[in-house]
């Protein structure tokens, strides 16, 4: 009997029309909800055409949406690389033997989740000269600083939790064939953990490609920024804007998750490569001439 079995009874006859019956009515309950949203929204004449016209005009893409945009994507790309580096450095060092590395990797990881994310973003940018001798912080870097501290921390406890899945017998197997900490950890135990827990990884960093928007609070040019407050202000359309840049938000978050099950497909079917220096007992076994049953040697 499968697993999907074992865990999941099949609804049989009367469960599958019930299923669909209630399908049905909460299909027809969200479009009722979106009906009425659309007549709230018409009362108010936001469905007006002159709202929507400017953003048929290129002027709109080029000076506004596509700046902002652009930025967006080039805080989230940096702050998750830095997000994932960070976390899985820290999510080693809550895992390590050694006391003095281990308590303090906590503290930091359970400080900077703890902390507010728009706070960090506000007390990088204004309160960090301070404290580094006057030298400014650009908006750009107080977002992606803030987005990997507070993310990595996150992700941090993610890896922890993903190599804490992880089979005993994998990493003591490993460690009977002669392999370091380090390398069970980076071959065996951390690759593992990121497959285990690429939903939760992914839903941070699609997490975090949102928060980008707090940028707003150091006048980060992002694209909640010039897509929504410059361009209301500028064209009075703000509901349409905030609309379209949702949207835009959805197409944006929609693609890192389809990366994410590519990739997740890609590396499901490649297995665990054991480094060559320290798999020598096992290539040794497997080198060896094998002997039909019942042969003597």
């Amino acid at each position: 009997m499968s697993t999907n079995a074992v865990l999941y009874d099949h609804p049989g006859p009367r469960a599958l029309v019930r299923n669909r019956i209630l399908t049905v009515i909460f299909g027809i309950g969200l479009l009722a909800l979106f009906y009425w949203i659309y007549l709230k929204f018409d009362e108010k004449g936001q469905w007006a055409p002159a709202l929507w016209k400017p953003f048929l005009e290129s002027n709109t893409w080029v000076n506004f949406i596509i700046p902002g945009l652009v930025q967006t994507l080039s805080a989230a790309l940096v702050a998750m690389v830095l997000s994932l580096t960070f976390g899985m450095l820290f999510a080693v060092g809550r895992l390590s033997d050694h006391v003095w590395v281990r308590i303090p990797a906590g503290a930091v990881v359970e400080f900077f989740r703890s902390v507010p994310l728009l706070l960090m973003i506000f007390f990088i940018f204004y309160g960090l000269p301070y404290v580094n001798g006057g030298v400014p912080i650009t908006a750009f870097w107080a977002v992606v600083i803030g987005l990997t501290l507070y993310n990595g921390s996150v992700l941090a406890e993610a890896f922890r939790a993903g190599v804490n899945s992880v089979p005993r017998g994998q990493g003591e197997a490993a460690f009977g064939i002669g392999m370091r900490k380090n390398q069970v950890m980076r071959h065996i135990l951390i690759p593992q953990a990121a497959r285990a827990m690429l939903p939760v990884i992914v839903s941070q960093l699609v997490v975090l490609v949102k928060d980008t928007a707090l940028g707003y609070i150091v006048a980060f040019p992002e694209l909640m920024q010039r897509g929504v407050n410059d361009l209301g202000a500028n064209r009075a359309n703000v509901v349409a804007a905030a609309i379209v840049v949702a949207a835009i938000y959805i197409v944006v978050n929609s693609l890192l998750t389809a990366l994410a099950n590519y990739i997740d497909r890609r590396t499901s079917r490649r297995g665990i490569r054991v480094p060559r220096g320290a798999a020598n007992p096992i290539r040794a076994a497997l080198e060896q001439p094998t002997v039909p049953a019942g042969t003597s040697v």
